[in-house]
């Protein structure tokens, strides 16, 4: 489990607030657990740092506050609309037995084991995070997947990953889909001939043409032939 330091702060005016994000903090505030709120500031390079790391909205980590451990959530971090340096964080309190609703990223394995995938197939992902109600204690670290096996035209629905008791997605009454693996939508394209072949092709429609011309120069002199004997045989 990650671990910050906090301390707690005293600022009552937004001049106060200014200076302590000038001098390279950040506004926190821990809240619920029956407790009442906490307002501390956190040092913005070691939140940067955890920022840094994969799904720090859906970890639980350690909050040192004046030297006093209390483990907290991230629910939401608030940037400067300039900069993009976070500017407030809120922490909720993280006491056993209460449900929270919690979002956590899927995570598929196996890739090379896919057969589906080898075929030149693609992976759908429909859902990347699945929100859940849980127990603080049972937040899942992430919803894995395991695609050894699978080949094209199935589908990994909600149902198919394996939930502790008491952890349950707060979209209920459907079998929800998370990802497919589709066949490919890329269609070869014929090759296309060669100046040569197109050439041959060419002379041999070229040599065709002249043998029907051929042809039907000798058929009109038959007939004409035809034509000059009739007329001899009638004078007679």
């Amino acid at each position: 489990m990650n671990s910050i330091n906090a301390n707690i702060r005293t600022d009552k005016t937004k001049g106060e607030l200014n200076y302590l994000r000038t001098s390279g903090n950040v506004p926190a505030i821990i809240y619920g657990g029956g407790q009442e709120n906490e307002k501390v500031f956190i040092s913005k390079k070691l939140l940067k740092n955890s920022l840094d790391k994969e799904n720090f909205l859906s970890n639980i980590l350690t909050l040192n506050v004046n030297g006093k451990p209390q483990n907290v959530l991230p629910r939401e971090i608030k940037y400067d609309v300039i900069s993009d340096e976070p500017i407030h964080v809120d922490f909720l309190r993280v006491v056993p037995g209460i449900k929270i609703r919690i979002e956590v990223p899927v995570q598929f394995i196996n890739h090379d084991k896919s057969p589906g995938l080898k075929r030149g197939g693609v992976l759908n992902i429909v859902r990347r995070k699945v929100e859940l109600k849980c127990p603080s204690e049972k937040i899942p670290e992430n919803l894995v997947i395991d695609l050894d096996g699978v080949d094209i035209g199935e589908s990994f629905k909600i149902s198919s990953i394996s939930l502790e008791k008491d952890v349950v997605p707060t979209i209920q009454g459907r079998d929800f889909v998370i990802a497919t693996l589709a066949a490919p939508t890329v269609m070869k394209e014929p090759e296309k001939p060669s100046e040569t072949e197109a050439a041959d092709g060419s002379e041999g429609t070229e040599g065709a043409e002249a043998t029907t011309e051929g042809e039907k120069t000798a058929t009109e002199s038959e007939k004409k032939e035809t034509e000059d004997k009739k007329s001899g045989e009638e004078k007679k």
